[in-house]
């Protein structure tokens, strides 16, 4: 049997009923992973002595007929800036290259209190910055769907991943849309939480306004599955958390109104895209739904007003890294500005670099007013265009990217052509609301096109049961063969 094509839902069910073992799911995890792994990358370390520990242990429970986790003997994939107490943390830089965290973040805790098991960490952008998993200091991660292109950053780690059917649930972390673009490239479910739904305590930080931890899987049952194990309130360790719970999916489509915004079909955004996304409406208008024209006007200075606020929070949050607490310790001779200029110039990446350059210069006497208060301006100004908007319509329908997977190497040299790829995402996390990534055709070539689904603050519910009416509307979801 093989397991590693089950869903999570199907390997719970096998499992309850005693049909297989939580070792047995694992033996065969693992020996996927060492099957592809070495034509996909997605893993920065595999931990399997301890997910062998954590097993057993359910298998344990199981026979004593001890009561188990929601997630009890499900393989899931860590984003490597979430902190695992004794497991290396590196956030794929070399200034952590050697971090050991003495301390779980609370959405590790949580996936340890439901059972699940966790066979290793995932590969991301350095810091978390970047839209194509090319900004790794260890390597890059490719795109399951096609070896030469980028499987999007900066969790391509974790979606590539499931798309390989390495695991069948990861977590990533999405701070302008690093959880819903390489969902969308990669042909997998995505969710990106409504900001404050999920604890961010031990997310390494790179905008704390913006990040948020969410759930990758290969199904909308599965990422609702993880999405239910690590939600709530976690006071007094993030004071941004809510204390919400998730009900489960809303399944009623009729008369609801899906919201199709011109900006997001406007230039930028393949014909191909396009044409996917409204296909795919035209589907949810069958099923007793309402299409609705809205606008979005300030979409097209979203961009930009990410851009100030994600740098200058990045210029603050990066700051500890100077070679002396913690951190690649750089060269020790010379005065201690010498030691600081070693660290952080050896220690982080170009494009971290640049980001905290940038963050430092519009945060700088004279810019402050200039540039980032303007974006804070801007910002609000985009949360009360979504908030108008959800009275003319319940959810918004987008595409997720501009265009499917591009190659490796063909963007790195210009950063703004990269930025671009989140021309579609943005805004999500600007106004704190929830999102997510669903397949919804080919292109030409064959890969993944990815609809964006967008709700009101604390709406996964009516998300994820909109999502999931289209997967079913569809027949699911294609799994790629390796």
């Amino acid at each position: 049997m093989e397991l590693y094509r089950k869903t999570a839902a199907e390997l719970s069910g096998l499992l309850r009923k005693k049909e297989v073992t939580a070792c047995e799911i694992l033996d065969d995890t693992l020996a996927r992973i060492d099957a592809v792994e070495p034509r996909i990358d997605a893993f920065l370390s595999v931990t399997a002595e301890a997910a062998r520990a954590k097993a057993r242990e359910v298998d344990e429970k199981l026979a004593k007929g001890e009561a188990v986790g929601a997630l009890a003997g499900i393989p899931v994939g860590i984003k490597d800036n979430i902190c695992t107490k004794g497991l290396r943390t590196t956030c794929a830089s070399k200034m952590l290259e050697n971090f050991i965290p003495p301390y779980n973040a609370t959405v590790v805790d949580k996936l340890n209190a439901a059972d699940a098991v966790i066979p290793g960490k995932l590969n991301l952008d350095e810091f978390a910055m970047g839209g194509s998993c090319e900004n790794s200091y260890f390597k890059p991660t490719k795109n399951p769907w096609d070896t030469e292109r980028v499987p999007g950053g900066s969790s391509g780690g974790s979606a590539a991943s499931v798309a390989a059917c390495e695991v069948p649930l990861s977590l990533g972390s999405d701070t302008g849309g690093s959880v819903r673009c390489p969902a969308g490239l990669c042909g997998v479910v995505g969710l990106k939480p409504t900001y404050g739904a999920v604890s961010r305590f031990g997310l390494v930080a790179f905008a704390s306004s913006l990040d948020q931890i969410g759930p990758f899987g290969r199904t909308v049952e599965d990422v609702a599955l993880l999405f239910g194990a690590i939600c709530g309130a976690d006071l007094p360790h993030d004071a941004t958390s809510k204390d919400y719970h998730f009900p489960g999916m809303d399944a009623d489509l009729k008369g609801l109104r899906v919201g199709i915004p011109r900006e997001y079909f406007g230039s930028g955004v393949s014909e191909e895209n396009k044409a996917a996304v409204l296909k795919a409406v035209d589907m949810l208008r069958d099923a007793g739904a309402v299409p609705v024209e809205i606008s979005l006007p300030s979409t097209d200075y979203a961009l930009s007003a990410y851009y100030i606020i994600s740098s200058a929070e990045a210029s603050s949050n990066l700051a500890r890294y100077d070679g002396v607490k913690y951190g690649y310790p750089g060269d020790r001779k010379g005065t201690l500005n010498d030691l600081y200029l070693s660290a952080r110039s050896e220690g982080f990446g170009p494009e971290v670099k640049r980001r905290i350059m940038l963050g430092t210069y519009v945060l700088s006497s004279g810019y402050y007013d200039a540039y980032y208060k303007r974006a804070k301006m801007l910002q609000r100004m985009i949360a009360r265009e979504f908030t108008d908007a959800f009275e003319k319509c319940d959810v918004i329908a987008t595409p997720t990217t501009p265009s499917t997977a591009f190659k490796l190497g063909e963007k790195t040299s210009d950063p703004l052509e990269m930025y671009a790829s989140d021309i579609c995402t943005v805004t999500v996390n600007i106004a704190g609301l929830p999102g997510v990534s669903v397949p919804c055709g080919f292109d030409q070539k064959g890969l993944p096109i990815g609809m964006q689904l967008i709700g009101p603050k604390f709406s996964e519910a009516k998300l994820l049961g909109v999502a999931k009416h289209y997967e079913t509307a569809v027949g699911g979801f294609a799994v790629k063969e390796l």
